[in-house]
């Protein structure tokens, strides 16, 4: 929702500064995106008079002026037929940047003659469409002013987040009557003048209780469709609005002055009366965006005798639109049902301005006034004899009591706010409060029917920062621990991956389809998603994670290492996960290692042990198995297991067509660890054992096998740790060569061995009899001692 300073402050009487303002806004719940001022980018140009206007001597389309922009005459070509002496418009002198043709100025030559800058136009300067010659201002316009400061371009725009329950605020005079609460300022009348209206109102009527309850209509006869007022214009373009005829910008500015959206009909192009219906199965209409939406039974559309015109409360149709011909109108205020007009946005996929106010829920005691306003404008604006009103239907007005204890603010809220403070808060959002404080909901306020959203109300406007930090109280005695086994996993997991240097990440549960396809799509997708990028939930963790390290690599982070815990939504339930992406460099450029290393799938399993180990899992019992999957790049990754079946992680280079999807230019590593997978360990007490180091030192032996090249080091680890369980503790493959020298097929793998001796030190018997046990089970897998 945007609006400009001074925009607000036509509802608001304040002399408060806009950092006041825009403080006060975020901190009642208002929050404040962005302020920007749109005359900065205008800063560079002057209104200026042209003194005189030859003909170019080499081409008969352009003219040579002397323009005076306050600092002398300057030299510049023009080719506007309106350029004339005497004219006064706006001026870019050479370095001015053009935004509507994206040039910055500078002198140039053309056809002969130097020109030092422009006159510029409407499209020029992006305030209008208008390109038939260059801007007319009024003769006594100062000539040398800042084109900004004589237009009222340095009005600054304010952009607000709308949270979805505050319907109120999606107009500005919702806005002004919330920071008039907080005693900024003093909301001013709203001036409604009544129209009297001549002749039989129009022929308008609904069939669709349900979606439009209330459909009231005004015409206006013998209008002028020019071009809406300067001021009206600024405001809407000041906020991204478009300007395009004054019909069309009263509506638009209505829409979000006041949050009534309206749609205004050439009555030449309607044939017979209107009526609000429910729409025909397969019934077509060709909506103002150009596109043709097929309708279905469930759908309330505005129709004429012969076809549908609107698709109602979201966008009107192409058929019926006003044009600079229009000379009768109708005016439709109309309300819709806020769950028909979300239902109907979903299907069609279509969302306007008008939508996002009726599915949140408009004033449906508005429609008489809103009318009115409207129509004054038209007849202000444009001319015309306004008709009298129809009112076909009744609008819901039916107003809520909620009975409101004032203590509730400081027991629910935990602010002690006095009771005169808190109904001076509620009725100056509109709300009624009588003696027994029986409070009354406005008709605006949808979003209101409990006493928990009065508290709400109160504590958001005196202050949610005032709120006291107060410590929850101890029970008597130790208290007892609450985490669960699941809880204190994922926070050993979390304090592991942090202090291996890993950044944590929070990504979103939902994705698009694209997104989830490489990792099997998803299993489950949302009925009503925020957007449909957003419409299925994850399968894994990694799609999030991979798109945050392509948005840190695009702005410049050379080594990326992330990590995130969160639910992985598969067919049969969630499943808790940890995912690690590493992208980009492992290791910087310099002077001792040379070119800069990225991470490999050897680093991805490091991770994953790592991890494991925090998370307690049995790792000297892990089997690396297989491939990880389709996401996966084949020969670079693999899974960690406890057997055949129950499988701990995945890890190694992401495919490179997932990391193609995704916009990733290089490789990358990551990790999956399936938290619900780890083995349960049954809970001893709180006290662990004493560490009881072994009495006698270790002993370690080194063995070189020659095996066949397909044969995986982790096998030959696991097979010669097994030889000997009582004695051999550890196995670790420390060497592989596949040089020169080297039998086809064949490989070299050299394994470290460690052996513990317990009661008394080993023997040259005993170590030659493991030997011969580590030697034998190796030959097992085809491996030969090497000599």
């Amino acid at each position: 929702m945007k609006f400009t300073l001074d925009w607000l402050r036509q509802h608001l009487d304040t002399t408060a500064s806009l950092d006041e303002i825009v403080e006060t806004l975020t901190r009642i719940g208002l929050e404040v995106e962005g302020v920007e001022n749109p005359g900065e980018k205008l800063a560079a140009f002057k209104v200026a008079k042209v003194l005189t206007a030859e003909r170019h001597p080499q081409a008969d389309k352009l003219q040579v002026l002397s323009v005076d922009a306050g600092d002398g005459p300057m030299q510049v070509v023009c080719g506007a037929p309106n350029a004339r002496a005497g004219l006064v418009g706006v001026f870019g002198a050479p370095g001015a940047y053009v935004p509507g043709s994206d040039i910055t100025l500078k002198v140039a030559e053309i056809r002969g003659v130097v020109s030092n800058g422009m006159m510029c136009s409407t499209r020029e300067l992006e305030l209008g469409e208008d390109h038939d010659g260059i801007i007319e201002l009024p003769e006594d316009a100062p000539v040398g002013t800042a084109y900004p400061d004589y237009a009222g371009l340095n009005d600054p725009v304010i952009d607000v987040s709308i949270t979805p329950n505050k319907q109120d605020c999606m107009g500005v005079r919702g806005i002004a009557r919330d920071l008039a609460a907080t005693g900024i300022g003093t909301l001013k009348p709203l001036a409604v003048e009544p129209v009297a209206g001549q002749g039989a109102g129009p022929d308008v009527r609904t069939d669709d209780p349900q979606g439009c309850p209330a459909f009231y209509g005004q015409t206006v006869a013998g209008v002028t469709n020019g071009t809406a007022p300067d001021w009206m214009r600024r405001r809407l373009t000041a906020i991204g609005q478009k300007p395009i005829s004054a019909l069309v910008d009263i509506t638009n500015y209505v829409m979000i002055d006041l949050g009534r959206p309206l749609h205004v009909y050439d009555r030449a192009k309607l044939t017979g009366g209107l009526v609000a219906r429910k729409a025909a199965v397969g019934e077509q209409v060709l909506a103002l965006n150009g596109k043709t939406y097929t309708l279905d039974a469930g759908m309330t559309v505005i129709a004429d005798d012969t076809h549908v015109h609107d698709i109602g409360g979201i966008m009107g149709g192409e058929d019926s639109g006003v044009s600079d011909t229009t000379t009768d109108v109708l005016i439709e205020c109309a309300f819709f049902d806020p769950d028909h007009i979300a239902r109907t946005g979903q299907k069609l996929a279509l969302t306007s301005d008008a939508r996002q106010r009726f599915e949140r829920g408009v004033d449906p005691a508005f429609l008489d006034d809103g009318l009115a306003i409207a129509t004054r404008l038209v007849l202000d604006i444009c001319g015309g004899q306004a008709s009298e009103v129809t009112r076909a239907g009744t609008p819901p007005t039916a107003q809520r009591t909620i009975a409101y204890d004032p203590g509730r603010a400081e027991t629910l809220g935990g602010l002690a706010i006095a009771a005169d403070r808190q109904r001076e808060i509620l009725e100056s959002l509109g709300f009624a409060v009588d003696a027994g404080w029986s409070v009354t909901v406005p008709t605006w306020r949808r979003d209101v029917d409990g006493p928990a959203d009065l508290v709400e109300e109160v504590i958001r406007i005196e202050g949610i920062d005032k709120v006291p930090s107060v410590a929850l109280p101890r029970t008597p005695g130790v208290a007892k621990p609450t985490a669960t086994p699941d809880q204190k996993l994922e926070r050993r997991a979390r304090r592991a991956a942090a202090a291996r240097g890993l950044d944590e990440a929070v990504t979103w549960s939902f994705l698009s389809d694209a997104q989830a396809a490489p990792f099997g799509g998803g299993a489950w997708t949302l009925a009503n998603p925020i957007s449909e990028e957003l419409k299925v939930m994850r399968p894994s963790l990694l799609p999030g994670l991979l798109s945050a390290a392509e948005r840190n690599l695009k702005r410049g982070q050379t080594s990326v290492r992330l990590f995130e815990i969160g639910r992985r939504y598969l067919s049969d339930k969630e499943r808790p996960t940890l995912g690690v992406v590493l992208a980009g460099s492992s290791r910087p450029r310099g002077w001792r290692g040379g070119k800069a290393v990225g991470f490999d799938a050897f680093d991805a399993k490091a991770e994953a042990i790592a991890l494991l180990a925090a998370a307690g899992a049995p790792v000297e019992n892990l089997q690396v198995m297989g491939e990880a999957g389709d996401a996966w790049h084949p020969g670079q990754s693999g899974t960690l297991r406890l057997g055949p079946k129950t499988v701990l992680a995945a890890f190694g280079m992401v495919h490179p067509s997932v990391l193609k999807a995704f916009d990733l230019d290089g490789p990358a590593a990551a990790v999956e660890l399936y938290l619900d997978a780890l083995p349960a360990k049954r809970s001893t007490g709180f006290m662990r054992a004493a560490y009881t180091p072994p009495a006698l030192q270790a002993v370690t032996r080194d063995f070189a096998f020659l095996v066949p090249a397909d044969l995986a080091a982790d096998t030959l680890v696991r097979a010669m740790k097994g030889a000997d369980k009582a004695s051999i503790v550890a196995a670790r493959l420390f060497d592989v060569f596949t040089g020169a020298g080297m039998e086809d097929g064949r490989k070299s793998l050299a394994v470290e061995i460690t052996l513990q001796p317990t009661t008394k030190s080993f023997t040259d018997e005993e170590l030659k009899a493991i030997a011969d046990k580590v030697v034998a089970a190796a030959a097992k897998l085809g491996a030969t001692l090497r000599g």
